[in-house]
């Protein structure tokens, strides 16, 4: 144990509370749907999702060798890096978290980490072949192809059902919800709890406690397990709101047709080692299960925010990533300044949040979404 250092302990804790952050913050993408239709009572949705997706954590390892291994060259990265590079994410996180804009938490992630390694290390330690193949071209494909999906599910599942009575297809759905939606939830565990467990790898590798490709020990998967099934079930209260309602009038066929989708396209990417935006996958198969039901509203302001905040996502952190990192450079003083900041910014993201609270009881009020969402210029 003298191996590990207090900056080693340090940066393993930020990274568990960035797991923490990805876990309300990517609640929606499992039970945003199933809320809205009333599949799921929302307290009993959260803790279905928390607990699968701590069992999903357990399944696959793929992506955290492609974060611990495959992003950025190993022998390059620093402690302070990594710890920078979490502070980005985790603020990205809260900025978009407190918008109820559905980002996302793998890009913030991406994006902190390649900001502080490039400011700390140069461009030479980031390989951007990888990032390309693994991140950028799956956070574009990934959204499309789900979404082409999901309007042919949601499509179907009308045709097919056409001569049964509404309130017997919507019952019948709705009861098949709940097991398309806790399949989400254990396919958002085999994707996104690894991210930190790749994190946490490359801080052991960089500082010789583990060898160069090591797989994450096993107290790494279950602490990162535990801290995105911990943050799930807080619940993201403003993001489910937003996909659940905000971007189009799910019925429980479209949700279903979405869940479904959404987990083919995370199962598949996660067995492959592609670290995909889960955000992204769901967003884009809700989109499409409102294009697929003939007269269903899309909110297409609502989806240009959205697009707009993924666009922003990897610049935007890395920003703060490298902005950290320079700070944290400076010494031990820096990386306290850091962490202050980043205790000082997440008090103030609760406080602002408490204005205009979003709860369970509430989750599915919309009266003016895309106007709060926008923001005071569109009032």
């Amino acid at each position: 144990m003298e191996s590990y250092s207090f900056l080693l302990i340090a940066v393993i804790l930020t990274a568990l509370a960035f797991d923490f952050t990805n876990g309300f913050h990517d609640t929606a993408n499992s039970m945003a749907t199933s809320v809205a239709t009333g599949a799921l009572k929302p307290r009993a949705a959260v803790l279905v999702a928390g607990v699968l997706n701590l069992a999903g954590a357990f399944l696959s390892t793929e992506v955290a060798s492609t974060i611990s291994n495959g992003l950025v060259n190993d022998s390059k990265v620093s402690l302070v890096m990594i710890f920078a590079g979490l502070v980005g994410a985790i603020l990205w996180n809260l900025t978009t978290w407190l918008l109820g804009l559905p980002s996302s938490s793998s890009h913030a992630l991406f994006g902190g980490l390649i900001g502080a390694v490039w400011v700390g290390a140069g461009g030479s330690a980031i390989r951007f072949t990888q990032v390309m193949e693994k991140i950028v071209v799956p956070a574009i494909v990934s959204p499309i192809l789900a979404c082409a999906v999901a309007v042919t599910s949601t499509y179907l599942a009308y045709k097919i059902t056409q001569r049964t009575a509404g309130h017997t297809v919507n019952k019948r759905f709705r009861a098949g919800q709940v097991g398309s939606a806790s399949l989400v939830a254990l396919a958002h565990g085999t994707n996104d709890a690894q991210k930190t467990m790749g994190v946490i790898t490359l801080a052991l590798i960089s500082t010789g406690v583990l060898a160069h490709g090591s797989p994450p020990p096993w107290w790494v998967v279950l602490t990162a397990g535990l801290a995105i099934s911990l943050g799930t079930y807080v619940g993201g209260w403003r993001i489910i709101r937003t996909m659940g309602k905000g971007l189009t009038d799910i019925r429980a066929p479209q949700g279903f047709a979405a869940e479904t989708t959404a987990t083919a396209v995370i199962l598949s990417s996660s067995h492959l080692g592609f670290a995909l935006s889960t955000t992204q996958v769901c967003t884009g198969s809700i989109l499409g299960s409102g294009i697929g039901r003939k007269l269903a509203k899309v909110r297409w302001g609502v989806a240009g925010r959205i697009a707009m905040s993924w666009i922003l996502t990897l610049p935007a952190a890395a920003a703060a990533g490298a902005g950290s990192a320079w700070v944290a450079g400076q010494g031990d003083l820096g990386v306290a300044i850091v962490a202050g900041a980043a205790v000082a910014a997440t008090v103030g993201f609760y406080v602002l949040s408490r204005r205009k609270p979003v709860t369970p009881d509430n989750v599915n009020e919309v009266p003016s979404l895309e106007r709060e969402i926008a923001g005071p210029s569109a009032v």
